[in-house]
């Protein structure tokens, strides 16, 4: 009997890795009646784990600020564990970088928020993230990026 060859996308499981608040300067920080700025960064990560079994890591810091002054600093990693079997190689890359973290992302929003709101501050919700655009920057970033010699 033949191997069945079709394409296999499966979501195993969900969960925060990892999450972290700061607060550095508190209380006094918290005195001051001047508006924070807020800095959000993205990032995401992809690797196996088996046969055929991925892990797609996407990880937000968000870093508010008093003039120099941290108020917060939270980082947080929300994973998701998927099957993808009999796909073509180059549609692992978009897979990989589209898709699963478009799956993983609304769970990391809501931890994000979650804590911040936790630590007694207004929530900072992140804002939709094109993962498209994202992974087509970093597809360009790296063909630009020149290869050094071994």
């Amino acid at each position: 009997m033949a191997e069945n060859q079709d394409p296999i996308f499966q979501i195993q499981r969900v969960y925060l890795k990892e999450s972290s608040l700061e607060q550095p300067n508190s209380p006094a920080i918290l005195l001051e009646q001047e508006q924070p700025t807020v800095d959000i960064q993205l990032s995401v990560n992809a690797a196996p784990v088996a046969e055929g079994i991925f892990e797609v890591v996407v990880t937000a810091t968000v870093q508010t600020k008093i003039k120099e002054k941290t108020v917060f600093l939270v980082e947080a990693s929300q994973a998701g564990i998927f099957e993808i079997r009999n796909l073509p190689p180059e549609q692992m890359g978009p897979i990989m970088g589209i898709a699963c973290p478009q799956i993983v992302y609304p769970y990391l929003r809501g931890n994000v928020a979650d804590l911040i709101q936790r630590a007694g501050f207004p929530p900072v919700h992140l804002s939709e993230i094109n993962f498209q655009a994202m992974y087509e920057q970093q597809q360009q970033a790296a063909q630009a990026e020149p290869t050094l010699p071994q």
